[in-house]
């Protein structure tokens, strides 16, 4: 009788039995190439439900995130504002500005109301109330939020007046910027 060829290699020593064994089980283990098998409506209806709950955290996470940049951002506004901020003044004189359509005014001094004109100085909403800041750290709160800017002027070149119409009859009357009213 002939053997076979596992018994040949086996009895030649290219192989041990150990080696015959995982060759043998590796034959009679499912192809992997095989089609997946059809899924039931169940198993269809559970994926749809974690997609569908998957999305759900995702967006959650993503307007939790938007909440905390936000919130970073004023925690970062407060505190250049309350490092940067000219002390205030106790003064009779103040200094009359709009905001948005409401008007607001700051005490001030001589020199402090120039500053302003100027633009070397900014008004900025904090906390309920106005503060002062330098044009430079105004640039930087502007930067992280605009509309906590209250008055900006980028100095007297830039600040042009308006240009009038042809039949205004106030026109050859300049209001001067440091008027008080």
């Amino acid at each position: 009788m002939s053997m076979s060829l596992r018994d040949q290699l086996l009895a030649a020593g290219l192989g041990t039995k150990k080696q015959a064994k995982e060759a043998t089980q590796a034959k009679k283990a499912p192809s992997r190439h095989q089609a997946p098998a059809p899924l039931s409506a169940q198993q269809v209806a559970a994926n749809k439900a974690l997609a569908a709950k998957s999305a759900r955290d995702k967006e959650l996470n993503r307007r939790q995130q938007e909440k905390a940049a936000v919130k970073a951002r004023r925690a970062e506004i407060k505190q250049l504002i309350e490092q940067y901020r000219l002390p205030p003044v106790e003064s009779d004189e103040y200094f009359n500005f709009t905001d948005g359509n409401r008007l607001a005014r700051l005490p001030v001094t001589a020199a402090l109301r120039e500053q302003i004109i100027n633009g070397a100085v900014v008004i900025v909403r904090y906390e309920g109330h106005y503060a002062l800041v330098p044009q430079e750290t105004a640039e930087r709160i502007r930067e992280r939020d605009e509309h906590v800017v209250v008055a900006h002027n980028a100095g007297p070149a830039s600040s042009a007046p308006p240009a009038a119409s042809a039949d205004d009859p106030y026109k050859d009357f300049v209001v001067p910027d440091d008027l008080v009213w």
